[in-house]
């Protein structure tokens, strides 16, 4: 099968002004339009076409968001089906057949443990509205404040508000350390490293002098995305779980970019087999568009009417979409479909670790990939531990990326880590298409930084 690209643009458009006025008119913040200066104007599956007439093989997918890549046709059909109806598009939280078919698709892709006992809240529109709400769900519903999450975690840029509201009562974070086996906080990785990261929650939650009193829950993504595509072990997580079922804390499992299929099972939690008490859900479940959910044990149902809101939480043209994504995943396989692709993949990339000493790790889950580039020039002999990280060589790769077409994301503590998420559609012909441009673009910025 050929690579998917759209049909070219009827007429080109004048992008270095676009991008002009953007530089001038947007704030300082803004990020992905830094390292990609294209300006998207058509798409479809793997493909964009900026508006020079170039075409891109997406692997950001909107940051994860985009399960089933661009403009997919079961997608638009669920978006155009909704708009000729004539249904309303903005209902707060009212009941509509369009919410009901969504909460059932999702109801029926969830852990069965949690499904049987589940309520969901439709929260704002982004994955950090609904970490915001899982916070307070978790506070309401124990009476106690302090949270527990982990060191390389995020969980959103929110900040302030309930602050600005008068509403807060301010929440306390103890950082615990995450297992990995590259970088690992206790310098050995592997089983040893994971059991000593597990036994050291365990004294900060039993220890009276630790200065951390009875959280309020503990949250955790089970693949860290933006700390650099780093899996949680598999009986790590069934610690976690173990220590706070015992504990009477519960467990909040991120799963805003791990979710629908992403790293091989529909939910990531499912590769430990733990049930977690409460999900936090949002980007792919929106078929493209803002929606944002937590999902959560019965028993944990304890705030009142009004206890969490959000004028936007009741996206009728997300859930349409998010319906057909999520459904679409589920009968097609493609979970299992992206642990076989992914595996493969990430076979083929440790041929580049083995060539360049500065691919210093490859690792990740189904199809959410990273590769840790390092200065091994800088190791000392008897340094313990990898080389430090190499952010420059990472952002040149990037770069080096999109003059060959290839879209590629950069995470990690020092954005150091080149990042894949296509969508779950990816074939194997395009699969093999990002990795040679990859390749490609490691070469040649190897050779700049006289790494060869």
């Amino acid at each position: 099968m050929a690579v998917t690209e759209p049909a070219p643009a009827a007429a080109p458009v004048a992008f270095e002004g676009i991008l002009r006025r953007q530089s001038a008119r947007e704030s300082a913040a803004r990020t992905y339009a830094r390292a990609l200066p294209i300006v998207p104007v058509r798409a479809r599956g793997l493909t964009i076409e900026g508006a020079d007439g170039r075409r891109y093989l997406d692997c950001l997918s909107g940051a994860g968001t985009l399960a089933l890549g661009h403009n997919h046709p079961v997608v638009l059909e669920a978006i155009r089906k909704v708009l000729d109806s004539g249904a309303p598009l903005h209902v707060l939280d009212l009941a509509t057949p369009v919410k009901d078919t969504f909460t059932t698709e999702l109801f029926r892709t969830l852990p069965p443990r949690l499904a049987d006992r589940a309520r969901i809240q439709f929260c704002g529109p982004a994955g950090t509205d609904a970490v915001e709400a899982a916070l307070k769900l978790v506070r309401t519903a124990t009476g106690r404040s302090d949270v527990l999450a982990f060191t390389g975690a995020y969980h959103g840029m929110t900040a302030g508000a309930l602050d600005a509201s008068g509403g807060a009562t301010g929440v306390r974070v103890a950082r615990l350390p995450y297992p990995q086996d590259y970088r690992c906080p206790f310098g050995i990785g592997g089983t040893r490293g994971a059991e000593l990261a597990a036994r050291w929650t365990e004294n900060l939650l039993d220890d009276p002098k630790s200065g951390v009193p009875g959280p309020a829950g503990m949250i955790l993504e089970p693949v860290q995305g933006e700390g650099g595509v780093i899996p949680a072990p598999d009986d790590w997580l069934r610690r976690m779980r173990e220590i706070t079922a015992a504990r009477s804390i519960p467990l909040i499992a991120d799963e805003v970019q791990t979710g629908v299929g992403r790293t091989g099972t529909f939910w990531a939690v499912e590769h430990s087999g733990i049930t977690p008490d409460v999900m936090v859900l949002s980007k792919a479940i929106g078929g493209s568009l803002p929606l944002a959910v937590v999902v959560y044990r019965d028993d944990l149902d304890a705030w009142g009417p009004g206890a969490h809101a959000g004028t936007f939480r009741g996206n009728q043209l997300a859930m349409a979409a998010g319906a057909a994504t999520l459904s679409y995943v589920r009968e097609n396989r493609l979970a299992e479909r992206a642990a076989v692709l992914g595996a493969r993949m990430l076979g083929q990339l440790q041929g580049l670790a083995a060539e360049y000493a500065c691919v210093g790790d490859v690792r990740g889950r189904g199809l959410m990939i990273g590769l840790e580039l390092v200065d091994p020039a800088a190791e000392a002999p008897t340094s313990p531990g990898p080389p430090p990280a190499a952010p420059e060589l990472a952002a040149d790769v990037q770069r080096e990326c999109l003059r060959r077409g290839l879209i590629v994301e950069l995470g990690g503590r020092h954005s150091s880590v080149v990042r894949l998420l296509p969508p779950l559609t990816l074939t194997d012909e395009q699969a093999s298409a990002v990795l040679d441009r990859l390749a490609d673009a490691l070469a040649a910025a190897v050779h700049r930084h006289h790494l060869d």
